[in-house]
């Protein structure tokens, strides 16, 4: 890879880009979220950067105010702190009007929230289009507040500003796109939130240096969820509808318990097939259907867009119990983690570039053996240890693609991308992009 890179250090680099940007309050608009960008702007310089201002109308919505904060805490009458901002950003309402007032805890507990079910740990909360004020601590630290009164200070503002985006296009032979899409609106989270951007910006480097000159165009986008995805299509659709035809929105990637695909509306999309195919024979996978749905799948699929986007993570949001809280940290998500998402990914592209629709080059069964492809001693089970082989090389007819091969022989992906390799060097299998 570029830079110096390589595969089997790509979740450590990932996990190193994570953490750097962890500590950043990020949301739907605001500085720490353009610095985010800004940050994956140094390591794909391809990216550009698109801006929508407030009040913009995008479809049915239209862009809100820019938030910005600094700083937030409860300070009870004796001195003692609570929910410092300073210590955990999560402490904070998400997009919370500013405040500078005291109150009785009486009053003030109608802005405190907490998750009674996971008691030792904060929530995330959020109130984007309704102007709120509010604190999140954890249930048991929230039973240690005294009664009596507290000063209440949130130093944040929200003014008319900017949402912004990245959009960046890796040009290939054609104008035929696969589309890559996730999300920066997320504080201090690292599954929900990081680990999308991190694998997204690791698949570009990845394209850049193995496929200079790639067979299809690669389009990346990271961008706030769901107000993000409506204006970038509100922009762009026809474009998108006419060189799009097959992508996927990457959320919740880093964690080692699952491997999850939510499928698009209709579900038979290439998208659906070639995510099935990478994930045969992965442990502990994860089918959902587009009824739940929740991240941007939800706007790229919606009627009259219809775009071939399937959603990949690994734990899928809401799924797993750290989900929208601050243990989803990096005890969560881990470089291994990360690396096994990389890897179902970078299958999937390079059986793209590879050609997917694969054909066998002679009538008949090839003769293997002479090409050290086959055992040349008959014996009992010989047969079996090359049966992947043959049994590839009898659905290359040219018109069956290889994630259907996949599904049909119960075969991984990645381990058809490899014997495609070795059939390829034989002069025995050709690969197009489309069917013969």
């Amino acid at each position: 890879m570029s830079n110096g890179l390589n595969t089997k250090d790509i979740g450590e680099l990932m996990i190193s880009w994570a953490k750097e940007l962890f500590p950043l309050c990020r949301s739907i608009t605001g500085q720490q979220t353009l610095r985010t960008l800004e940050y994956f702007q140094r390591l794909n310089p391809e990216f550009e950067k698109i801006v929508f201002e407030t009040g913009e109308q995008v479809f049915d919505w239209t862009i809100p105010n820019e938030w910005n904060i600094s700083d937030a805490h409860l300070e009870h009458e004796s001195g003692a702190r609570f929910a410092e901002f300073k210590k955990s950003n999560l402490h904070v309402l998400n997009y919370s009007i500013p405040i500078d007032t005291e109150m009785d805890f009486a009053e003030l507990e109608k802005n405190i929230y907490t998750d009674p079910d996971q008691p030792d740990w904060v929530p995330y909360i959020a109130s984007y289009y309704k102007e709120r004020w509010g604190f999140c601590i954890s249930e048991n630290d929230k039973k240690k507040m005294p009664a009596g009164k507290y000063k209440v200070f949130i130093d944040s503002t929200l003014e008319p500003g900017q949402l912004n985006l990245l959009d960046a296009l890796l040009p290939g032979q054609n104008n035929r796109e696969i589309f890559f899409s996730s999300y920066v609106c997320h504080p201090s989270m690292a599954n929900n939130e990081l680990s999308g951007p991190v694998l997204l910006n690791a698949l570009m480097l990845y394209i850049k240096e193995n496929y200079p000159k790639p067979r299809f165009s690669y389009r990346f986008v990271l961008q706030p969820e769901t107000i993000g995805s409506i204006a970038y299509l509100s922009r762009f659709l026809e474009r998108m509808k006419r060189n799009i035809f097959c992508g996927f929105n990457l959320s919740c990637v880093g964690d080692e318990r699952a491997y999850s695909r939510l499928e698009t509306r209709l579900g038979n999309t290439i998208a659906d097939k070639a995510l099935t195919a990478a994930l045969i024979g992965k442990d502990n996978v994860k089918h959902y259907s587009f009824m739940e749905r929740g991240s941007d799948e939800r706007q790229y699929n919606a009627p009259g867009v219809n775009l071939p986007i399937a959603t990949f993570s690994r734990s899928k949001f809401g799924e797993y119990p750290e989900y929208h809280s601050s243990a989803d940290n990096f005890d969560l998500v881990t470089a291994k983690g990360l690396k096994g998402a990389f890897d179902v990914m970078v299958s999937i592209i390079d059986t793209f570039e590879m050609g997917h629709h694969p054909k066998v080059n002679v009538l008949c069964e090839p003769q293997l053996g002479k090409r050290g492809l086959y055992p040349t001693l008959s014996v009992k089970g010989g047969y079996d240890n090359v049966k992947l082989r043959t049994n590839y090389i009898a659905y290359s007819d040219g018109q069956m693609s290889i994630f259907d091969i996949a599904e049909k022989i119960n075969a991984n992906l990645a381990h058809l991308v490899e014997e495609q390799k070795t059939l390829a060097k034989n002069g025995l299998v050709s690969t197009s992009s489309e069917p013969y």
